[in-house]
Protein backbone atom coordinates (compact mmCIF):
# COMPACT_ATOMS: atom_id res chain seq x y z
CA UNK A 1 0.00 0.00 0.00
CA UNK A 2 1.29 3.43 -1.00
CA UNK A 3 -0.52 6.64 -0.05
CA UNK A 4 0.35 9.96 -1.67
CA UNK A 5 -0.21 13.04 0.51
CA UNK A 6 -2.33 15.79 -1.05
CA UNK A 7 -2.77 17.70 2.22
CA UNK A 8 -1.05 16.88 5.50
CA UNK A 9 -3.86 18.02 7.79
CA UNK A 10 -3.40 19.84 11.08
CA UNK A 11 -0.75 17.52 12.53
CA UNK A 12 -0.15 14.07 11.07
CA UNK A 13 3.02 12.25 12.06
CA UNK A 14 4.51 8.77 11.87
CA UNK A 15 4.44 7.15 15.33
CA UNK A 16 5.09 3.72 16.82
CA UNK A 17 5.71 2.61 20.42
CA UNK A 18 8.35 5.30 20.92
CA UNK A 19 11.78 5.42 22.55
CA UNK A 20 11.21 4.59 26.25
CA UNK A 21 14.84 3.46 26.69
CA UNK A 22 16.44 6.74 25.57
CA UNK A 23 15.35 9.00 28.44
CA UNK A 24 18.83 8.86 30.02
CA UNK A 25 20.08 10.61 26.87
CA UNK A 26 17.55 13.42 27.34
CA UNK A 27 15.46 12.10 24.42
CA UNK A 28 11.65 12.35 24.75
CA UNK A 29 9.79 9.05 24.57
CA UNK A 30 7.61 10.16 21.63
CA UNK A 31 5.51 7.44 19.98
CA UNK A 32 1.74 7.28 19.78
CA UNK A 33 -0.13 9.42 22.30
CA UNK A 34 -2.81 6.69 22.39
CA UNK A 35 -0.89 3.39 22.29
CA UNK A 36 -4.07 1.38 22.63
CA UNK A 37 -5.62 2.75 19.45
CA UNK A 38 -2.28 2.34 17.67
CA UNK A 39 -2.33 -1.35 18.60
CA UNK A 40 -5.92 -1.82 17.39
CA UNK A 41 -5.23 -0.23 14.01
CA UNK A 42 -2.11 -2.35 13.53
CA UNK A 43 -3.80 -5.60 14.52
CA UNK A 44 -6.57 -4.95 12.01
CA UNK A 45 -4.04 -5.16 9.14
CA UNK A 46 -2.04 -8.03 10.60
CA UNK A 47 0.83 -5.99 12.06
CA UNK A 48 2.53 -6.21 15.41
CA UNK A 49 0.75 -3.83 17.84
CA UNK A 50 3.70 -1.42 18.00
CA UNK A 51 4.31 -1.00 14.24
CA UNK A 52 4.65 2.50 12.82
CA UNK A 53 1.40 4.15 11.70
CA UNK A 54 0.06 7.63 10.99
CA UNK A 55 -1.17 9.57 14.03
CA UNK A 56 -3.83 12.00 12.80
CA UNK A 57 -4.76 14.94 15.04
CA UNK A 58 -8.22 16.60 14.99
CA UNK A 59 -8.16 17.78 11.33
CA UNK A 60 -6.99 14.92 9.15
CA UNK A 61 -5.00 14.79 5.93
CA UNK A 62 -6.10 14.07 2.38
CA UNK A 63 -4.44 10.95 0.96
CA UNK A 64 -4.74 9.14 -2.36
CA UNK A 65 -4.13 5.42 -2.83
CA UNK A 66 -1.32 4.86 -5.33
CA UNK A 67 -2.36 1.20 -5.69
CA UNK A 68 -4.89 -1.27 -4.30
CA UNK A 69 -4.54 -2.30 -0.68
CA UNK A 70 -5.90 -2.21 2.89
CA UNK A 71 -5.72 0.42 5.58
CA UNK A 72 -7.13 0.32 9.12
CA UNK A 73 -8.40 3.10 11.39
CA UNK A 74 -8.71 3.20 15.18
CA UNK A 75 -9.08 5.92 17.79
CA UNK A 76 -11.20 9.06 17.62
CA UNK A 77 -13.97 9.23 15.04
CA UNK A 78 -12.66 12.07 12.83
CA UNK A 79 -15.04 11.60 9.91
CA UNK A 80 -12.84 9.57 7.56
CA UNK A 81 -14.35 8.93 4.13
CA UNK A 82 -13.53 8.10 0.56
CA UNK A 83 -14.02 11.33 -1.37
CA UNK A 84 -17.27 11.03 -3.30
CA UNK A 85 -18.02 7.66 -1.71
CA UNK A 86 -18.30 5.65 1.47
CA UNK A 87 -17.59 6.46 5.08
CA UNK A 88 -14.53 4.81 6.67
CA UNK A 89 -15.39 3.86 10.25
CA UNK A 90 -12.82 3.51 13.02
CA UNK A 91 -12.25 0.08 14.52
CA UNK A 92 -12.05 -1.72 11.19
CA UNK A 93 -9.94 -2.22 8.09
CA UNK A 94 -10.91 -0.91 4.65
CA UNK A 95 -9.85 -1.93 1.16
CA UNK A 96 -8.85 1.01 -1.05
CA UNK A 97 -8.67 0.89 -4.82
CA UNK A 98 -6.00 2.76 -6.75
CA UNK A 99 -6.94 6.41 -7.15
CA UNK A 100 -9.38 6.59 -4.25
CA UNK A 101 -8.89 9.62 -2.02
CA UNK A 102 -9.26 9.50 1.77
CA UNK A 103 -10.28 12.69 3.59
CA UNK A 104 -11.43 13.57 7.12
CA UNK A 105 -14.40 15.78 7.98
CA UNK A 106 -13.55 16.08 11.69
CA UNK A 107 -15.29 14.94 14.87
CA UNK A 108 -16.38 16.22 18.27
CA UNK A 109 -14.98 13.58 20.62
CA UNK A 110 -11.34 12.58 20.89
CA UNK A 111 -8.27 14.17 19.33
CA UNK A 112 -6.39 11.41 17.52
CA UNK A 113 -6.98 8.53 15.17
CA UNK A 114 -4.45 6.07 13.77
CA UNK A 115 -4.14 4.89 10.19
CA UNK A 116 -2.20 1.64 9.77
CA UNK A 117 -0.90 -0.02 6.60
CA UNK A 118 0.36 -3.62 6.23
CA UNK A 119 3.83 -4.04 7.70
CA UNK A 120 3.80 -0.54 9.17
CA UNK A 121 4.93 2.75 7.63
CA UNK A 122 8.37 2.31 6.09
CA UNK A 123 10.65 5.05 7.45
CA UNK A 124 14.19 4.80 8.90
CA UNK A 125 14.73 3.56 12.45
CA UNK A 126 16.34 6.27 14.62
CA UNK A 127 17.41 5.40 18.17
CA UNK A 128 15.38 2.20 18.01
CA UNK A 129 12.12 3.73 16.78
CA UNK A 130 10.42 5.03 13.65
CA UNK A 131 8.51 7.63 15.67
CA UNK A 132 8.61 11.32 14.85
CA UNK A 133 10.22 13.40 17.60
CA UNK A 134 8.91 16.86 16.80
CA UNK A 135 10.88 18.66 19.53
CA UNK A 136 14.13 17.05 18.33
CA UNK A 137 13.26 17.20 14.61
CA UNK A 138 14.23 13.59 13.91
CA UNK A 139 12.52 10.28 13.18
CA UNK A 140 9.48 9.64 10.98
CA UNK A 141 9.62 11.77 7.83
CA UNK A 142 12.61 14.05 8.54
CA UNK A 143 11.36 14.79 12.06
CA UNK A 144 8.30 16.73 10.89
CA UNK A 145 4.59 16.28 10.18
CA UNK A 146 3.64 14.91 6.77
CA UNK A 147 3.24 17.48 4.00
CA UNK A 148 1.69 17.66 0.54
CA UNK A 149 3.92 15.75 -1.86
CA UNK A 150 5.04 13.16 0.69
CA UNK A 151 4.53 9.46 0.04
CA UNK A 152 3.52 7.01 2.78
CA UNK A 153 4.92 3.60 1.89
CA UNK A 154 3.95 0.29 3.47
CA UNK A 155 6.80 -1.91 4.68
CA UNK A 156 5.29 -4.91 2.86
CA UNK A 157 3.47 -5.15 -0.43
CA UNK A 158 0.64 -7.67 -0.76
CA UNK A 159 -1.52 -7.41 -3.87
CA UNK A 160 -4.10 -9.96 -2.69
CA UNK A 161 -7.49 -8.47 -1.94
CA UNK A 162 -8.65 -9.42 1.55
CA UNK A 163 -11.86 -9.23 3.52
CA UNK A 164 -12.31 -6.15 5.68
CA UNK A 165 -12.02 -6.95 9.40
CA UNK A 166 -13.90 -5.35 12.30
CA UNK A 167 -12.55 -5.04 15.82
CA UNK A 168 -14.65 -7.27 18.14
CA UNK A 169 -17.49 -5.58 20.00
CA UNK A 170 -15.96 -6.66 23.32
CA UNK A 171 -14.29 -3.26 23.35
CA UNK A 172 -16.58 -0.23 23.10
CA UNK A 173 -13.72 2.23 23.73
CA UNK A 174 -12.62 1.75 20.12
CA UNK A 175 -15.37 4.22 19.20
CA UNK A 176 -15.23 6.34 22.36
CA UNK A 177 -11.48 6.39 23.07
CA UNK A 178 -11.65 9.44 25.31
CA UNK A 179 -13.99 7.69 27.75
CA UNK A 180 -16.35 10.65 27.49
CA UNK A 181 -20.05 10.69 26.64
CA UNK A 182 -21.65 14.03 25.78
CA UNK A 183 -20.65 16.79 28.18
CA UNK A 184 -19.49 14.44 30.92
CA UNK A 185 -15.94 15.08 32.19
CA UNK A 186 -13.13 12.82 31.03
CA UNK A 187 -12.06 10.82 34.11
CA UNK A 188 -8.35 10.23 34.64
CA UNK A 189 -7.22 8.00 37.50
CA UNK A 190 -4.07 9.17 39.24
CA UNK A 191 -1.55 8.00 41.80
CA UNK A 192 0.01 10.38 44.34
CA UNK A 193 3.05 12.30 43.13
CA UNK A 194 6.17 13.39 44.96
CA UNK A 195 4.51 16.50 46.38
CA UNK A 196 1.29 17.17 48.34
CA UNK A 197 -1.79 18.54 46.62
CA UNK A 198 -3.59 15.50 45.19
CA UNK A 199 -6.75 16.11 47.23
CA UNK A 200 -7.03 19.68 45.96
CA UNK A 201 -6.40 18.56 42.39
CA UNK A 202 -9.13 15.90 42.60
CA UNK A 203 -11.64 18.26 44.23
CA UNK A 204 -11.37 20.91 41.50
CA UNK A 205 -13.04 21.17 38.09
CA UNK A 206 -10.73 21.42 35.09
CA UNK A 207 -10.97 22.01 31.37
CA UNK A 208 -8.31 21.44 28.71
CA UNK A 209 -6.87 24.79 27.68
CA UNK A 210 -5.76 25.96 24.26
CA UNK A 211 -2.15 25.10 25.15
CA UNK A 212 -2.53 21.37 24.52
CA UNK A 213 -0.15 19.36 22.38
CA UNK A 214 1.99 16.20 22.45
CA UNK A 215 4.34 17.75 25.04
CA UNK A 216 1.66 18.52 27.60
CA UNK A 217 -1.88 19.65 28.33
CA UNK A 218 -2.42 22.88 30.27
CA UNK A 219 -5.57 22.74 32.40
CA UNK A 220 -7.80 25.75 32.95
CA UNK A 221 -9.76 26.28 36.16
CA UNK A 222 -9.51 27.87 39.57
CA UNK A 223 -5.78 27.81 40.43
CA UNK A 224 -4.76 25.41 43.17
CA UNK A 225 -4.20 27.02 46.60
CA UNK A 226 -0.93 28.78 47.32
CA UNK A 227 1.83 26.48 48.47
CA UNK A 228 0.91 23.56 46.20
CA UNK A 229 2.54 24.71 42.98
CA UNK A 230 6.06 25.97 42.56
CA UNK A 231 9.60 25.08 41.65
CA UNK A 232 11.63 22.29 43.17
CA UNK A 233 14.90 20.49 42.53
CA UNK A 234 15.11 19.19 38.96
CA UNK A 235 14.13 15.53 38.78
CA UNK A 236 13.02 12.94 36.24
CA UNK A 237 9.38 13.13 35.20
CA UNK A 238 7.26 10.38 33.61
CA UNK A 239 4.60 10.52 30.92
CA UNK A 240 1.37 11.41 32.72
CA UNK A 241 2.96 13.45 35.53
CA UNK A 242 0.78 16.35 36.73
CA UNK A 243 3.12 19.28 37.26
CA UNK A 244 1.96 22.42 39.06
CA UNK A 245 3.84 25.64 38.22
CA UNK A 246 3.81 28.64 40.58
CA UNK A 247 0.56 29.94 39.01
CA UNK A 248 -1.32 26.88 40.36
CA UNK A 249 -2.59 25.74 36.92
CA UNK A 250 -1.66 22.07 36.37
CA UNK A 251 0.06 20.64 33.30
CA UNK A 252 -0.41 16.96 32.39
CA UNK A 253 2.72 15.80 30.62
CA UNK A 254 2.24 14.11 27.26
CA UNK A 255 4.26 11.61 25.29
CA UNK A 256 6.75 14.21 23.96
CA UNK A 257 7.42 15.63 27.42
CA UNK A 258 10.86 16.70 28.59
CA UNK A 259 12.74 14.02 30.52
CA UNK A 260 13.33 16.22 33.59
CA UNK A 261 11.33 18.96 35.24
CA UNK A 262 11.60 21.51 37.99
CA UNK A 263 7.95 21.96 38.98
CA UNK A 264 6.20 20.11 41.79
CA UNK A 265 4.41 16.90 40.80
CA UNK A 266 1.20 16.25 42.74
CA UNK A 267 -0.03 13.18 40.82
CA UNK A 268 0.69 10.82 37.93
CA UNK A 269 -1.93 9.48 35.49
CA UNK A 270 -1.95 5.67 35.63
CA UNK A 271 -0.61 3.80 32.57
CA UNK A 272 -4.03 2.37 31.68
CA UNK A 273 -5.45 5.91 31.34
CA UNK A 274 -2.64 7.35 29.22
CA UNK A 275 -4.58 6.52 26.03
CA UNK A 276 -7.42 8.65 27.39
CA UNK A 277 -4.97 11.44 28.23
CA UNK A 278 -3.72 11.25 24.64
CA UNK A 279 -7.26 11.80 23.32
CA UNK A 280 -7.91 15.08 25.18
CA UNK A 281 -8.65 18.09 23.01
CA UNK A 282 -9.03 21.80 23.91
CA UNK A 283 -12.26 22.46 25.75
CA UNK A 284 -12.71 18.95 27.17
CA UNK A 285 -13.81 18.88 30.84
CA UNK A 286 -11.49 16.75 32.99
CA UNK A 287 -11.78 15.20 36.44
CA UNK A 288 -9.02 13.45 38.40
CA UNK A 289 -9.78 10.49 40.68
CA UNK A 290 -7.22 9.15 43.14
CA UNK A 291 -6.53 5.42 43.06
CA UNK A 292 -3.94 2.96 44.38
CA UNK A 293 -1.15 0.91 42.83
CA UNK A 294 -3.10 -2.37 42.95
CA UNK A 295 -6.01 -0.85 41.03
CA UNK A 296 -3.63 0.73 38.51
CA UNK A 297 -1.92 -2.61 37.83
CA UNK A 298 -5.25 -4.43 37.53
CA UNK A 299 -6.55 -1.82 35.06
CA UNK A 300 -3.45 -2.17 32.88
CA UNK A 301 -3.71 -5.97 32.90
CA UNK A 302 -7.39 -5.78 31.96
CA UNK A 303 -6.59 -3.43 29.08
CA UNK A 304 -3.89 -5.78 27.79
CA UNK A 305 -6.26 -8.76 28.13
CA UNK A 306 -8.84 -6.99 25.95
CA UNK A 307 -6.21 -6.31 23.29
CA UNK A 308 -5.08 -9.94 23.40
CA UNK A 309 -8.69 -11.16 23.09
CA UNK A 310 -9.28 -8.87 20.14
CA UNK A 311 -6.09 -10.06 18.45
CA UNK A 312 -7.18 -13.71 18.86
CA UNK A 313 -10.59 -12.97 17.40
CA UNK A 314 -9.02 -11.25 14.38
CA UNK A 315 -6.67 -14.18 13.79
CA UNK A 316 -9.64 -16.56 13.84
CA UNK A 317 -11.57 -14.36 11.42
CA UNK A 318 -8.58 -14.21 9.07
CA UNK A 319 -8.21 -17.99 9.31
CA UNK A 320 -11.82 -18.55 8.26
CA UNK A 321 -11.30 -16.13 5.36
CA UNK A 322 -8.28 -18.07 4.12
CA UNK A 323 -10.23 -21.35 4.46
CA UNK A 324 -13.16 -19.95 2.44
CA UNK A 325 -10.79 -18.66 -0.24
CA UNK A 326 -9.08 -22.03 -0.56
CA UNK A 327 -12.50 -23.70 -0.96
CA UNK A 328 -13.46 -21.22 -3.67
CA UNK A 329 -16.22 -19.66 -1.61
Amino acid sequence: MILDVIDGGLLTTVQDAGRPDAAHLGVPESGAADRRSLAVANLLVGNEPDAAALEITIAGPTLVAHGDGPIALAGAELGARVVGGRRLAVGRSHWLAAGEQVAFDGGAVGARTYLAVPGGVDVPVVLGSRSTCLVGAFGGLAGRPILAGDRIVSAIHDERECRELVWPDIDESVVEPSGRAGDEPVVLRVLPGLDPGLDSLAAAEWRVGSAADRVGVRLDGEPLPDGIGGETLTHGVPWGAIQVPPDGRPIALGVDHQTTGGYRVVAVVIAADRPTLGQLRPGDPVRFVATDAATAIAALRAQRDVLASGARALREAAGWERLAASAGG
